[in-house]
């Protein structure tokens, strides 16, 4: 295939959004080619910065005009190679695209550009008694625009559910440059459910460059209790209690005695003991008399289960301590080992204790250590694979390691992402938990909207290479 020329499609770009707009540089580059996945990597020719959806839709006109791939970047937090530039490609970059363009209490509406990081939507309105609930540990970084396109949970995700739970509507840039308005600023809309379908679709099917986003009243009453227990299938098994009991709590996480400690390292909240096997973080709210009655329950089940201690905090410093260690633990992890890698499944709570047991004998069988931190209320595994990339054929056995790790999820009833998405990373083990019918009725909505295969390609769907690398059998 020819060279491209790109001299000419930079002046277009340039006229579109000013010099300072067209990245080119290749040492420039750099900075764009990989997201939080850094095992991949590949540098775009061209990187983009638009302020608008107007410019958003020039630019995306004339990559269809061109036929040129492009790729959408929020903060590039991502953990699945999902913003993983294309070689010869684009990456439209939001980080400019920043402004909170609307705030309407009165409906518990926030308008937002996709750059908007995601907690200063809640500090926006805050102050007025609200909060946007879904909250990913990476909420002080990552943007909105990204959790929209990989559908980002978070530990209040067990009550009140992931990104697609609050987002009413979008306005979106379609691969042929048309600016479309998904949903609208009320929960029920005639018609296809198309903003539930952008929502987690990992930028294949546009880029949004509007969100109207749903927010909720702070509760009246915070508590978060903090169990300790000397195994991790001792936790997993109260959490089932808990959830068998009646009680949704607003969040519910587990770290392991390997995280535990790598967070007390580096944050050194004095609130987690050190000698536990596992911790069980639990947050409730709502009415005091109702909060209060459920911190009994809870501590009995905990105890149950064999917990040998019980915090209750109900003040917000406090608080705020208990949950900094866990929001704190995968930067954590980087003191533990060179490299790690993060993996994300999902799997039913009953089989949480079951689970477990196995992640940590695949972790002695392949010789690497795990620390396991999760979303314990749905499910949400985070084992984070310890190792060391200097050594030769490292990341390859990891790599083999996390597919095993998502083959367990997808064996007792899970999935292979609970928020991170597919991306690169596991693109190749969908036809592991799909069938052929099912994988060609997804990519049909795919080519309804993306027919040209320009935006994000290779990513979420197999191509025939990463269909033959994956181990179905």
């Amino acid at each position: 295939m020819a060279k491209r020329n790109w001299q000419p499609i930079i002046e277009e770009l340039e006229k579109i959004l000013g010099t300072d707009g067209v990245i080119r540089k290749r040492d420039e580059l750099i900075t764009y080619e990989c997201d939080g996945l850094t095992a991949y990597r590949q540098r775009p020719a061209l990187a983009v910065l638009p302020r608008t959806t107007e410019q958003v839709a020039s630019i995306v006109s004339l990559c269809h005009q061109q036929e040129i791939p492009w790729v959408a970047r929020g903060a590039g937090t991502g953990l699945s190679g999902g913003a993983l530039p294309v070689e010869d490609g684009i990456l439209i970059v939001t980080a400019r695209m920043k402004q909170i363009l609307e705030i309407d209490l009165d409906n518990h509406t926030v308008t937002v550009q996709p750059g908007v990081v995601n907690n200063w939507v809640t500090q926006a309105v805050s102050g007025a008694g609200f909060y946007y609930a879904p909250d990913p540990s990476s909420q002080i970084v990552c943007s909105i625009g990204g959790n929209i396109a990989e559908n980002s949970g978070g530990v209040h995700c067990l009550k009140y559910g992931v990104t697609t739970n609050h987002v009413l509507g979008l306005k979106i840039v379609s691969p042929d440059g048309a600016i479309l308005d998904l949903g609208g600023s009320i929960g029920e809309m005639p018609g296809y459910d198309l903003t539930g379908v952008f929502v987690g679709s990992e930028g294949t099917l546009g880029i949004a460059t509007e969100i109207t986003l749903k927010i909720l009243k702070i509760p009246d009453t915070i508590s978060v209790l903090l169990a300790d227990f000397t195994s991790v299938e001792a936790a997993g098994e109260a959490v089932a209690s808990i959830i068998d009991c009646g009680i949704i709590p607003a969040g519910m996480e587990i770290m392991d005695n390997l995280s535990i400690n790598a967070v007390e390292n580096v944050v050194k909240t004095g609130c987690y003991p050190r000698d536990a096997a596992a911790i069980l973080l639990i947050e409730l709210d709502g009415l005091a008399v109702e909060v209060s009655v459920n911190e009994q329950k809870v501590s009995q089940i905990c105890l149950n289960h064999g917990a040998r201690d019980i915090t209750i905090a109900t003040d917000s410093e406090t608080r705020l301590k208990l949950w900094k260690g866990r929001k704190a633990a995968f930067a954590a992890a980087g003191r533990m080992s060179p490299n790690y890698f993060v993996q994300d499944g999902v799997i039913p709570r009953s089989q949480l204790a079951d689970v477990l047991k196995k992640i940590n004998q695949l972790s002695q069988e392949y010789g690497f250590k795990i620390a396991n931190v999760f979303h314990a209320g749905d499910g949400n595994l985070h084992p984070l694979i310890l190792y060391d990339n200097s050594i030769e054929g490292a990341w390859q056995q990891v790599e083999e390691l996390g597919g095993e790790i998502l083959k367990l999820c997808v064996d007792v009833g899970g999935s292979l992402s609970g928020e991170h998405g597919i991306g690169m990373d596991k693109n190749a083990y969908m036809p592991y938990m799909f069938n052929q019918i099912d994988l060609e009725t997804m990519q049909y909505i795919k080519n309804a909207f993306n027919p040209k295969n320009l935006a994000n390609p290779g990513k979420l769907f197999p191509t025939p290479k990463s269909c033959g690398e994956s181990k179905t059998n």
